[in-house]
């Protein structure tokens, strides 16, 4: 057999029998938190900005949706080998395309940098942000920090836990990074050009990408739209894929491993219907999934924490010289 890994594995395994409905829990919620909504409807909004200009939205989402559907349909019916293949050949060069330019956009407004880190800190804590919705902003900010790397929610378990190592410690150090490099790093240079732009002054009815995109077209032209597109297409794309593979482990775990491959058509309708509904729509319900993954996660974290930190304390006593 393959080798399983997630959350609901964990509780099941390792916890008394008592917490099993936790297992479950975690298994329903993922089937909706992993299917790809957001990541089709912010595709469709960027699409709808260029491609699509003056359609009606219905319809341009309903297009978009299609043809992305039937782009994840040929890369999820390989299983597997085929979505590690595709994402380990086009991720990284992605980010440092991404990054490329959004450090260069950064670059080219240097001498505005301090200012805005500071206008960042200090617009966090003043008074007026604390009084008027602090509770409010840091759900907010939180919601979006989960989108962004998904830390405490479980998902990436599951790819971690599939991984053929001998030392369970090793590979969850190699886990910490994927946020590092995901939020400290790709997330802030985003941020930043947003600022750097002063789109943040005047976002209209912008949000999410198109919000970025006007950001990158003004300081880049056209060619940066054009950039950001493809890379914004390649980074949805692979994101999809691996929440085919998350999903897909839900469901196994909830029907059994040979009920596995009917989830594809489920996930496929996803792609669609993301595309076709407002953000709003996709947002509440992807982020109130992940709310209910967390719960299962962190409860077990808590509970087996004083076994993992023996475990860690091993493996670095270990490495000494």
């Amino acid at each position: 057999g393959n080798l399983q890994g997630g959350p609901m594995y964990v509780i099941r395994e390792a916890l008394p029998r008592t917490f099993y409905p936790l297992a479950v829990l975690f298994s329903l919620a993922g089937l909706i938190g992993t299917l790809p909504m957001f990541q089709a409807n912010q595709l469709t909004a960027l699409i709808g900005q260029t491609v699509f200009a003056g359609a009606p939205p219905v319809w341009a989402g309903l297009a978009t949706g299609l043809v992305l559907a039937v782009l994840v349909a040929t890369v999820i019916f390989g299983g597997l080998p085929r979505v590690a293949m595709v994402a380990v050949r086009s991720l990284p060069t992605m980010v440092v395309v991404y990054t490329t330019m959004t450090l260069y956009v950064v670059i080219t407004h240097i001498t505005e940098v301090p200012a805005l880190l500071w206008l960042i800190v200090s617009e966090a804590f003043n008074p007026t942000a604390v009084g008027g919705g602090f509770v409010g902003i840091m759900l907010i900010g939180v919601s979006r920090g989960v989108f962004s790397n998904e830390a405490g929610v479980g998902t990436e378990v599951m790819a971690h836990g599939a991984a053929k190592t001998n030392e369970p410690i090793r590979e969850g150090v190699v886990a910490t990074l994927g946020p590092i490099f995901d939020t400290l790093l790709v997330c802030t240079c985003t941020a930043l050009v947003i600022l750097l732009a002063g789109e943040w002054q005047n976002p209209g009815n912008l949000s999410g990408i198109t919000l970025t995109a006007n950001a990158v077209q003004n300081e880049m032209g056209t060619i940066g739209l054009v950039a950001l597109g493809f890379v914004a297409l390649v980074l949805s794309t692979t994101t999809m894929f691996t929440g085919w593979y998350f999903g897909a482990k839900c469901f196994g775990f909830l029907a059994g491993a040979e009920w596995q491959p009917y989830f594809r058509w489920f996930f496929i309708a996803a792609v669609v219907f993301g595309a076709s509904v407002s953000v709003d729509v996709v947002f509440n319900l992807i982020s109130g999934s992940y709310g209910l993954m967390a719960l299962p996660t962190m409860v077990s974290t808590i509970i087996l924490a004083p076994k993992v930190m023996a475990a860690a304390r091993d493996y670095f006593a270990r490495l000494e010289p």
